[in-house]
């Protein structure tokens, strides 16, 4: 079970273990982890799961595409490592991933 670390925007950092094939969301949601909304529950509609992938696991996490990619031009402060937390669907390569969730989502 892979260990992903949640940061929020004062810097503070949790950590949970997520199954494999549930997305880095439901890993904050089952978790009780603050900064991931989900309002939509995960249906990439409301953007209020963004998290900035930390660099390193781009290559693992890829980037926003289509529709993610569209609800990304939405929010506030997009970087090139934004992403829906909701489409990022665990697997073990993401053991050690590190999402920071930004301020707007406090």
């Amino acid at each position: 079970m892979p260990l992903i670390k949640y940061v929020d925007h004062s810097g503070n950092e949790f950590e949970a273990d997520v199954d494999v094939g549930k997305t880095v969301m439901e890993g904050a949601m089952d978790n009780m982890i603050d900064g991931i909304l989900a309002e939509c529950g995960g249906c990439c509609s409301c953007a209020t799961c963004h998290v900035y992938v930390d660099e390193a696991f781009l290559p693992i996490t890829g980037t926003a595409e289509g529709m993610e990619k569209e609800m990304l031009s939405a929010v506030n402060d997009p970087k090139p490592n934004s992403r829906l937390s909701c489409q990022i669907v665990v697997n073990d390569e993401m053991d050690g991933l590190r999402v920071e969730m930004p301020e707007s989502q406090y």
